[in-house]
């Protein structure tokens, strides 16, 4: 993991690369770079990774909370080129450890059923309770069966 560097924060510079970034991933295909800007500012915490070789955005996630009962992780999304090499691990690693998220009473996340063993492994369960996950949303992709 040396070659890359962690950034808790997303200078304006490397929307573009951001913007590569999400291109390679089905719910953050569409996201524009006014969008990707705001999202940037109105996020409590977010996280990229550097590829310090090439000084390319490779690996980026972010969190929304009010830092007592709940916090969201979200768009944890790593390039293709990186996929299995320990980035996504690196990335929950620093959210999980993050200090201002070690007192949270709850982090949550949505995923794809296939990457639920990889969220198992930092304690995240698909067993909620009673609770159902519910979804108002203009983007038809996020309400279709495939992914």
């Amino acid at each position: 993991m040396t070659s890359f560097v962690p950034q808790w924060s997303v200078e304006p510079e490397r929307i573009p690369q951001l913007m590569d970034l999400f291109g390679s991933a089905w719910w953050t295909a569409d996201r524009t770079p006014d969008d990707l800007s705001q999202m940037l500012r109105e996020s409590d915490l977010v996280l990229a990774l550097i590829h310090q070789p090439t000084d390319r955005l490779v690996a980026f996630t972010r969190v929304l909370t009010d830092y007592t009962y709940l916090a969201m992780l979200l768009d944890v999304v790593v390039a293709d080129a990186f996929r299995g090499s320990g980035l996504g691990a690196a990335l929950m690693d620093a959210v999980i450890q993050h200090p201002r998220l070690t007192g949270v009473q709850s982090i949550e996340l949505v995923c794809q059923p296939d990457l639920v063993p990889f969220y198992n492994r930092w304690g995240f369960t698909t067993e909620v309770g009673n609770s159902h996950l519910m979804r108002r949303t203009t983007n038809p992709r996020l309400t279709s069966k495939s992914g």
